[in-house]
């Protein structure tokens, strides 16, 4: 694998140490900055709405600039809008910082893809993007404690100034080892251009060309397939620290170790997804979805067993992210590489995570019981596999106007 990659991971880490620290020094900060819990609970909506807005207003506003320039320029605004988060002398500049890094989530996770796979051979495109993904998922792994154990030590604030170093480091990095004219090119169908030999077509930099990207139905379609998918993993998952204390029967102070379980799944699911998905991806896909939605059934009927709470949990991280380099690598293809569509995608897991919680936060308060977001994410992703059976068959069919691209 070429060492941008690991740039483009570092950021990645970076990035998702963002958007989870913060859960573990919430109460720090309302504290600190005189603030109520409710208000200090925007610092993550508001960053998770920003990230859906940012995903595609930056790559449409940035859809003429080289890719390199523009994932410098990201993880710029990344590195600014921690030092504002770290220096915060009030609520409002708190806010605007967490604001400011999460434009650039979605845009850097979608055009980071498109350069991750530009870097490697074709048959192995799903893997550089689980790479790239590597950094988030270990960011899950870490960063609830890692911002606990830091806030707890030296304060919030250090927190943040850890995070801002780090991205510093992936900015000299990604400037350094990710090369400026990536991957190697080949005709667009239809295009009739001569281009050098090799893996990647020639991507649609124009806006108007970008968003043509979305007349395919399997972009729409992967789409679909992806908040589904998320939504059904993150509505269980929203909710699993009360599954774990008041179903399974652990204490408040093992929830932390347990969501740990949960990350070192996700990593382990990131990795064999992109392998599978580089041998047969749909396939893989329908597979990984199956295998999500049977362990939140399962764990819904098992929860009361604290072992095998331990067990699905895990697997609950392995099959809810062995989906995502499958997932980017189809809607990229299908788009002609368009980084507005990888981009989307990022955004539309986002969407699902937000319908996910919701419905789960419904089946609770209608008196179902920790376990009901366990059935609920279940049923969501059995829809989510549904969806991609239609696009499978659809891409197979001889007849399909946008049946699978030519490599």
């Amino acid at each position: 694998m070429p060492s941008g990659l690991i740039a483009l991971a570092l950021g990645g880490f970076g990035i998702g140490l963002t958007e989870f620290l913060i859960a573990g020094l919430l109460p720090q900060v309302a504290s600190s900055l005189a603030v109520s819990e409710a208000a200090a609970g925007w610092l993550i909506s508001g960053y998770a709405l920003s990230v859906a807005v940012g995903a595609i207003a930056l790559t449409a506003a940035t859809a003429r600039l080289p890719r390199k320039h523009i994932l410098v320029g990201l993880v710029t605004l990344f590195v600014i809008g921690n030092l504002l988060s770290a220096v915060a002398p009030n609520y409002a500049v708190m806010l605007l910082g967490r604001i400011v890094a999460a434009l650039c989530h979605g845009s850097f996770f979608g055009i980071g893809s498109l350069v991750a796979r530009s870097l490697v051979a074709p048959e192995k495109k799903s893997q550089a993007v689980a790479v790239m993904f590597a950094g988030l998922t270990v960011a899950n792994v870490l960063g609830v404690p890692f911002g606990a154990l830091v806030g707890e030590r030296w304060g919030w604030r250090a927190a943040f100034w850890a995070v801002t170093a780090i991205g510093l480091l992936a900015l000299a990095g990604i400037a350094a080892l990710v090369p400026s004219r990536t991957g190697r090119l080949q005709p667009v169908a239809g295009a009739g251009q001569a281009t050098e030999a090799g893996a990647e077509r020639i991507p649609p930099t124009g806006l108007a060309q970008q968003f043509r990207a979305f007349r395919s139905w399997q972009v729409w379609l992967t789409l679909v397939a992806t908040a589904l998918g998320y939504g059904g993993m993150f509505g269980a998952f929203s909710y699993i620290a009360y599954t774990f204390t008041e179903v399974s029967g652990f204490a408040p102070e093992d929830v932390a170790w347990l969501l740990m379980v949960y990350g070192v799944g996700l990593v382990v699911g990131n990795l064999i997804g992109g392998r599978a998905a580089d041998r047969d991806r749909d396939r893989a896909l329908i597979l990984a979805l199956l295998g999500l939605a049977l362990t939140l059934a399962l764990f819904g009927l098992l929860a009361e067993s604290g072992t095998a709470s331990v067990v699905l949990v895990f697997l609950m991280g392995v099959t809810g992210f062995a989906s995502v380099p499958g997932m980017i690598t189809r809607v990229t293809d299908f788009a002609h590489g368009a980084a507005l569509a990888a981009s989307a995608n990022v955004s539309a897991s986002n969407v699902g995570n937000a319908l996910g919680a919701w419905l789960g936060g419904v089946a609770i308060s209608a008196g179902l019981g920790y376990t009901a977001p366990l059935y609920v994410g279940a049923g969501i992703v059995l829809t989510s596999v549904a969806v991609m059976v239609i696009a499978a068959r659809r891409a197979r069919s001889p007849h399909a106007a946008d049946r699978v691209p030519a490599r």
